[in-house]
């Protein structure tokens, strides 16, 4: 499997199945990459991997949930020793270690989805941002639990992203208002919560997510709202501990196609920005509720 069919398989994934994350997505790819892999060495396998990530890193799909995924998916299948004598054996055991992990992941979201949504009582105003899988879960167990409540949804430009979220609210019978990104200050007064996903968690428990999430955070902490996140632990990344939005690296922050093409970057939007953890009041995942400050534990525990 060359770069061109790995980034064809990988687009395959997404368009086969639209409620699939990019991050699954990437993983799926490398497990057929296993599978093709004319690899001869456990070594030689590892590094041709590798190379399969950073093709997809270079697809204009979230780097940060694509880079962290990844990372831990080939943690996770070499995490445990190989007694295997013949090589395709040792390649059958990894493929099969891969589709457990898939199998894990599948799961993230409903565990996620039974611990957030009693956070989201009757009556409850829930102000979101951009579209989010793990946060129309959320939203969904708790119309499921006969909750009553509404949602306010920025349009999140430049791809109104809002306006998908808000259709699949709208199809669910939950009431919804679109608003103006520019306006969630103003609609702050209005909120209860703020519930957010996030495209990855960084070591210091901050956020990196849709343009747009950092200016939500400071309004809900000035209204004194609580500020939530929903996120899958598969998008702990490592080795990222930004002070500001400039520490972002640029990969994170614009498409790949931009930074080929782009000669000047201070002329291009940022699609994503950073939020601090001192803005987060708590992160439902898949390992539990968290508190920004245990999440430099968990990653400790993740790639033990």
């Amino acid at each position: 499997m060359n770069q061109e069919d790995a980034v064809r398989y990988f687009h395959e994934c997404m368009d086969n199945d639209p409620d699939m994350s990019s991050a699954v997505a990437a993983i799926h790819t490398l497990i057929e990459y296993l599978k093709l892999s004319q690899a001869e060495t456990l070594a030689g396998l590892r590094e041709s991997l590798k190379h399969c990530i950073a093709w997809l890193m270079h697809t204009d799909s979230s780097v940060t949930s694509i880079s962290s995924g990844c990372e831990l998916f080939l943690r996770f299948i070499t995490l445990a020793s190989l007694d295997q004598e013949d090589f395709q054996d040792c390649k059958n055991v990894l493929e099969n270690r891969g589709k457990l992990f898939v199998q894990k992941v599948a799961k993230s979201r409903d565990t996620i989805a039974k611990l957030g949504h009693p956070f989201v009582k009757d009556g409850t105003s829930v102000l979101t941002h951009s579209y989010s899988r793990v946060v129309l879960k959320v939203l969904l167990e708790a119309a499921a639990a006969k909750k009553r409540f509404n949602v306010f949804v920025t349009q999140s430009c430049p791809d109104k992203s809002g306006e998908k979220m808000a259709k699949a609210l709208t199809d669910a019978g939950i009431p919804v208002v679109v608003i103006l990104d520019a306006a969630a200050g103003y609609a702050m007064e209005k909120v209860d919560i703020v519930l957010l996903g996030a495209e990855g968690v960084v070591e210091s428990g901050g956020i990196i997510n849709k343009i747009g999430s950092y200016q939500i955070a400071t309004s809900a902490k000035v209204a004194n709202k609580p500020f939530y996140v929903v996120v899958e632990s598969f998008k702990f990344v490592r080795h990222i501990y930004p002070l500001n939005q400039q520490d972002v690296p640029n990969e994170y922050k614009y498409r790949a196609s931009t930074l080929a093409d782009s000669k000047d970057l201070s002329q291009e939007h940022p699609l994503i920005d950073y939020t601090p953890p001192s803005y987060i009041s708590l992160l439902f995942t898949d390992l539990g509720v968290l508190t920004p400050s245990a999440v430099s534990d968990e990653l400790i525990k993740l790639y033990l």
